[in-house]
């Protein structure tokens, strides 16, 4: 289905004359430098195509036919190649660089034989059969790029000065004629057509963590792979056409400024629709990062998908297919994290659903920003994302899409998070409340759902002993105004844990506390927000508390806390008033 879903798209794309996919046998490519030569096959110029600055130069991208996948052996693009193969450089002393050269002018001669088309490439085969190298070194201004050209074994192009084509390939292009070796013909899987099958399908770039020459999707590269005596890619037969039109399309998806690309962990995650949708816009905000210029942008994302007719989609697009493809780097291959389709207005609930699920009460100050990167950055050491465990990712969303169980992982790492920094954040909060939450919802439990604010009905021991912890270092922070370190930095953890070691030593210290309160209003709350809480408790303090009870105590201590704050700050304008 990926395959038939891709080849569909390519289609889609393909009927789109502004969409800038590359037909059959071409592709596009950053090609860094044009050697410029005249009609009798004489060097000009070589022009230099890049532009920004440093790093950031990016080359100019020209069509040019698909190139050939180099594994073992010498293979010539047409046209085009590094400068190895065009020119017969040798920047890596390579004792087969003639064999190169002259595969690169073979393929050039033997693919234009027809009188027309070999009048139009003979300036290039004129140029490459009289010392192209020293031509281009006789030319002191031209030095320097060609040392840089030659250095990084670029990739070169040609241009007849006067043509008003950008390049030969542009040329060349009605003539350029498909010169694969066809071992034999079947059935497609993909289109279920008879016609040549691909013995070898094009590499796919993009996929962070992959070999940037590329990696395969579909591939048999060892023996083992391989039955009934089929060798290679006809294990599982896709036309040649076929082949062409999925590795094409993946690519563009996968392409550096791909608008259908976005990182969700260590899964490289690329998505598309069965035609032109609203939610295909949106859809990266609810799971990449905000781009710089635009930090608020998954914040407007799901604003619109509440406010929406079609949960966020208005007319006519709730019913179109969605596609969500996870790529991982697998050595010389990728792999499939995860795989989805399904139409838009089902997705939309799904992704609806998850922020529901995520959603806990907040400071005015918090932004409210639940992108999949904030969430797994909640979870990860020192806050950066690639220290999350590699499946991590790839289970959330599939937990997102799917409306399934999250993960346990995203609980355990949420609490060892908050147990080594010794602090709840807003969105640590949520995660824990998301995952309690579905699991009730799934498993039909009998435990009471977690509000998005403090709930004094809540008599959970986990929850109501970290409403306790809350208030007892609210009291000790109002007792020692401008105090370095409260019983949170010290106590969290024993206490998020084995309840009964710390706490009975923090209520005789609370006593202490309020005794050096100075407003007896304020000290008489307390005493009745703790007596409050003693009530849903119970005569017994828990000795330990499980997993799932330690992460209530979290959220029974954020909420609090949150509405200490939210009181406070009430007083303090009612006073001002």
């Amino acid at each position: 289905m990926i395959l038939q879903a891709l080849y569909d798209y390519y289609q889609r794309k393909a009927a789109d004359s502004d969409s800038g996919i590359a037909p059959e046998g071409f592709e596009w490519k950053e090609i860094p430098f044009v050697i410029v030569i005249d009609n009798d096959g004489n060097f000009v110029a070589l022009e230099d195509t890049r532009e920004g600055d440093g790093k950031k130069k990016r080359a100019k991208v020209f069509l040019v036919p698909a190139a050939e996948k180099k594994t073992v052996g010498v293979k010539a693009n047409l046209l085009w190649d590094n400068v190895e193969y065009a020119l017969g450089a040798n920047p890596r002393d390579r004792n087969d660089i003639d064999a190169r050269k002259n595969a690169f002018l073979n393929r050039l001669q033997e693919t234009f034989p027809e009188e027309t088309s070999t009048s139009l490439v003979a300036p290039l085969v004129e140029f490459l059969q009289h010392n192209p190298i020293a031509q281009i070194t006789s030319q002191e201004s031209e030095n320097k790029l060609w040392k840089e050209a030659h250095e990084n074994n670029a990739n070169v192009i040609f241009r007849v000065l006067g043509s008003k084509s950008a390049s030969l390939c542009d040329t060349m292009k009605p003539y350029i004629l498909k010169h694969q070796e066809v071992e034999g013909t079947g059935i497609c899987l993909v289109s279920g057509a008879q016609e040549p099958i691909a013995r070898l399908n094009a590499s796919i770039k993009g996929v962070r963590g992959a070999q940037s020459s590329g990696a395969a999707l579909v591939s048999f590269n060892l023996k083992a792979f391989e039955s009934y005596g089929k060798t290679q890619n006809y294990n599982a037969p896709i036309g040649e056409s076929a082949a062409f039109a999925y590795t094409t399309v993946l690519n563009m998806l996968l392409g550096k400024d791909s608008k259908n690309k976005v990182q969700a962990g260590d899964a490289t995650t690329i998505f598309w629709a069965q035609k032109p949708t609203a939610f295909e816009d949106f859809f990266p905000s609810f799971f990449a990062l905000p781009p710089k210029d635009d930090p608020d942008a998954d914040v407007r994302a799901v604003n619109a998908l509440y406010e929406g007719v079609f949960t966020g989609y208005t007319g006519g697009d709730s019913q179109t297919r969605f596609y969500v493809l996870g790529l991982a780097p697998n050595a010389a291959r990728l792999s499939v994290r995860f795989w989805h389709e399904g139409v838009v207005q089902d997705f939309a609930k799904k992704i609806r659903q998850h922020f529901d699920d995520l959603k806990i009460v907040r400071s005015p100050k918090d932004t409210g920003r639940y992108a999949l990167f904030w969430i797994l950055s909640a979870m990860a050491l020192e806050n950066k994302v690639d220290n999350v465990p590699p499946n991590l990712s790839g289970q959330i969303v599939q937990a997102v899409l799917t409306g399934s169980l999250y993960p346990a992982t995203m609980l355990q790492q949420t609490i060892r998070r908050i147990r080594a920094t010794r602090d709840v954040t807003r969105m640590q909060a949520g995660i824990l409340k998301a995952y309690l939450n579905r699991y009730y919802r799934i498993h039909s439990t009998k435990e009471k759902e977690i509000t998005v604010a403090l709930d004094t009905a809540n008599n959970n021991p986990g929850y109501r002993l970290g409403r306790l912890f809350a208030v007892l270092e609210k009291i000790q922070e109002e007792a020692n105004p401008g105090l370095n370190a409260t019983i949170r930095d010290r106590f969290y953890g024993a206490a998020s844990s084995s309840p009964v070691t710390v706490f009975p030593q923090l209520l005789k210290l609370k006593n202490h506390h309020l005794a050096k309160l100075e407003n007896v209003g304020r000290k008489i709350n307390f005493e009745r927000m703790l007596t409050e809480i003693f009530d849903g408790i119970g005569s017994e303090m828990p000795s330990h508390l499980a997993m799932e009870d330690q992460s209530r105590f979290a959220i029974g201590y954020y909420h609090q806390r949150q509405a200490l704050f939210t009181s406070s700050s009430n007083n303090e304008n009612k006073n001002e008033g």
